[in-house]
């Protein structure tokens, strides 16, 4: 990886295929593709390269991440619901080592009880919440700037 640009895995959790259509209140009405088309032009900007997934699947997210391991420098994530729930998802986040960012899209914390707590955030280097669309550029922003000082925190060394 030395030498190519920066790589980013974008995993996008379940229901997130419905953003525009599914709770508009919540969510706004950007689409998923209008957020991925955002990150690819940040990117674009930034010389990263990126990998986009959505699943409504645990399994797939999960071999996603793996995948992740032998290309990626980082994962930026959405894991909506599976958040408070999968276990799973946060040990394949941690076995691969890897700096994570977890956004979400509406600001859990004034949400149901339920959406306070994440099995992710313990295992991501930092959590971006409550911006709309904004959580995933903020988001991917933090990840690049955080790769661009480990990289030259080693380079000095």
């Amino acid at each position: 990886m030395a030498g190519a640009p920066c790589a980013i895995l974008v995993l996008h959790g379940p229901n997130l295929n419905l953003l525009g259509l599914r709770e508009p209140d919540v969510y706004g009405r950007v689409t998923l593709e209008d957020i991925n088309r955002r990150l690819r032009e940040l990117a674009a900007q930034r010389g990263a390269a990126l990998r986009i997934a959505q699943s409504n699947h645990e399994g797939a997210l999960i071999d996603a991440i793996h995948d992740a391991r032998a290309w990626a420098h980082g994962i930026l994530i959405n894991p909506g619901g599976l958040t408070h729930t999968s276990v799973a998802l946060r040990d394949a986040i941690s076995a691969i080592a890897l700096p994570c960012v977890e956004v979400h899209l509406s600001n859990v914390h004034k949400r149901e009880p339920f959406r306070h707590h994440s099995f992710i955030s313990p295992v991501a280097v930092g959590v971006i919440a409550g911006f709309g669309w904004r959580s995933y550029t903020l988001g991917l922003t933090a990840l690049l700037d955080i790769l661009a000082e480990q990289s030259h925190n080693r380079s000095d060394g």
